[in-house]
């Protein structure tokens, strides 16, 4: 038989991908890492000629990007290199060799009340803008009810972007204020969510009364579903009208854990909610709970303060 290149081993490798029904995010991101290593490697290889080398190489040819990234490129190709070995079409994992970039741990800055609140007064009307020979004008936007029901949700349940996008009609119960989310690996995850969540969940979908129990929960402005993109770019212009810096999903969720945890939630309880498979990232989240109350002390001790 022949050599199996590259390329043939993606196509291969796309259709086990395909068959398993798992997440179109996660396909991207790693048909995105395989296209770019083929343009590295300059030819189309035969799969079992690539070399542990190679692999080296590419990462470090990226440079220029985080170690975050570089880490998902190589848990990517890893996953290939598994399937490869399974099909026989390599004698080793050769990625296995190659270390794993260790991503850096950015400083964690959850939202103040007053950054939530500046959010929720910037839904209703647009930037100002100007036209020729009148004065100052802005738009009332008809997005405001959906945009606040969003941000409601991700600061009350800590859900991922991938995840608020995929929910359906029929996943938002409205009478228990719980909705369901497909996690990473296809897990299911069922999130509560307080009352004035489903206040603004409630008014929102009173402008879907039409709308089928299959359809997606959140939809643009022509009635496509979500995607993390959307979601981000709409998100980032909510922030520039309302003044507050680098707005996004994943700082809501930072800022659901830590509140969640300074409010008396146990830390097993956020694990589960998160949908993480470890502690690692929440004992993240209980170091800073544990400086907040040693900052606190300090200001509160008697003995202290009475100088005794």
């Amino acid at each position: 038989m022949d050599k199996i290149t590259f390329s043939q081993a993606l196509n291969g490798y796309e259709l086990y991908f395909n068959a398993r029904h798992l997440s179109k995010n996660t396909f991207n991101d790693y048909f995105n890492t395989f296209n770019k290593f083929l343009d590295f490697l300059g030819t189309d290889p035969p799969i079992d000629k690539i070399t542990s080398k190679d692999i080296e190489a590419f990462l470090a040819d990226q440079d220029h990007l985080a170690n975050k990234t570089l880490l998902n490129y190589h848990t990517g190709l890893s996953a290939l290199w598994t399937w490869c070995v399974r099909e026989d079409m390599v004698n080793e994992h050769i990625v296995q060799k190659v270390d794993r970039p260790k991503p850096e741990q950015p400083e964690i800055q959850p939202y103040t009340k007053g950054d939530v609140r500046a959010l929720l007064s910037a839904l209703k009307k647009s930037k100002v803008y100007l036209r020729p020979g009148m004065k100052e004008s802005k738009n009332t936007l008809q997005t405001a009810d959906r945009n606040r029901a969003i941000i409601l949700l991700l600061l009350d349940t800590g859900v991922r972007s991938s995840e608020l996008c995929q929910v359906l009609m029929h996943h938002t119960d409205l009478k228990n204020r719980e909705i369901i989310v497909m996690g990473k690996g296809r897990k299911e995850r069922i999130l509560p969510f307080c009352a004035r969540t489903g206040q603004a969940l409630w008014r929102y979908l009173a402008s879907r009364r039409e709308d089928s129990a299959d359809d997606f929960l959140f939809v643009t402005e022509v009635h496509n579903p979500f995607d993390r993109h959307y979601l981000r770019r709409m998100l980032s212009r909510i922030g520039e009208r309302a003044g507050v810096n680098r707005v996004g999903v994943h700082r809501f969720r930072h800022t659901f854990a830590i509140n969640y945890l300074r409010n008396g939630g146990d830390p097993f309880s956020l694990q589960r909610l998160l949908g993480h498979s470890t502690m690692e990232m929440v004992k993240r989240y209980l170091n800073i709970v544990q400086a907040d109350l040693t900052k606190n002390h300090k200001l509160a001790s008697p003995v202290d303060n009475w100088r005794l």
